[in-house]
């Protein structure tokens, strides 16, 4: 145990001295900071007052750091939060691959199953790591913009529609967390089996974006409304539920079934993949 600890202080240690894992964090509090600085602008601050109000409850009250973190959280994640994932996904394997010091790793007494296991377990670090840092900056650029306050949560697409005041809504902000990152970690997934392949790392990060973009932009098409639980993003926007005044347990842990099945199964294979792949030519 502490040998294994020891080499995924190493791992992770390799993964955070690389400047390209900083880049998602630099280029999310870059967003958040242009979007709270556009939202003090009249327009955008007068429709989301415009929308608290028709509900009934005061804008002053709900237009809050909580509100305006859950905003900017809704409209960047999934294409920002995939761009970086992939990035770092993509690359800690087959850039190893491409330098050629996969082939030092594997010449000491370790075997590959515990190199990919320790790769992917740094990876599932880096996507709650990203996660937890995109909420609590949102959370804290939009309450030094316009200070605490209640919870205004609208989600379009999942129909949700909830109000909460500052504690209560604070609980749901953190529980979130947890539940987002297990999302995102689908698209960690996807770009580590594709780096297990024998491709280029921007090979394996634009394939991974294509993926989860076309998915995405399939599953907002009305016509396929029927057909949306089997695309993959519908079931990774699960975790905004935990926002419903009654969190649909049921219904997000069939969801959260569906994503480990396939990240297990893309596993397995990026497992069987790495074993049988020569590194020696």
């Amino acid at each position: 145990m502490n040998t294994f600890a020891t080499q995924l202080r190493g791992e992770l240690k390799k993964m955070f001295a690389r400047k390209r894992t900083y880049i998602g964090f630099g280029a999310f509090l870059v967003v958040e900071l242009v979007i709270q600085f556009l939202l003090h602008l009249s327009k955008p601050q007068a429709w989301i007052s415009k929308m608290i109000e028709q509900a009934g409850y005061e804008a002053s009250t709900y237009l809050s750091g909580l509100t305006l973190g859950l905003l900017t959280i809704l409209f960047t994640v999934l294409l920002l939060g995939a761009l970086y994932l992939a990035l770092v996904g993509g690359d800690v394997v087959s850039k190893e691959v491409e330098d050629g010091t996969m082939r030092m790793i594997l010449s000491r007494p370790i075997s590959r199953g515990r190199v990919l296991l320790l790769k992917i377990i740094s990876c599932a670090i880096y996507t709650v790591a990203l996660a937890a840092f995109v909420c609590i900056s949102a959370f804290i650029a939009g309450t030094i913009g316009y200070g605490s306050g209640g919870l205004f949560a609208f989600s379009q697409f999942e129909k949700i529609f909830a109000i909460y005041d500052f504690w209560p809504g604070l609980m749901r902000y953190l529980l979130a967390i947890p539940f987002l990152s297990a999302s995102l970690f689908s698209v960690t997934v996807v770009a580590f089996f594709l780096s297990c392949l024998q491709m280029k790392p921007a090979a394996a990060t634009i394939i991974t974006l294509s993926f989860f973009f076309i998915d995405s932009i399939l599953k907002e098409i009305p016509f396929f409304e029927s057909i949306r639980p089997f695309f993959i993003t519908g079931r990774m926007a699960t975790w905004i539920h935990v926002f419903e005044y009654r969190i649909p347990w049921e219904m997000m842990a069939e969801n959260y079934a569906w994503l480990f099945a396939i990240n297990g199964t893309l596993l397995v294979l990026a497992w069987h993949v790495f074993e049988r792949r020569d590194f020696k030519s």
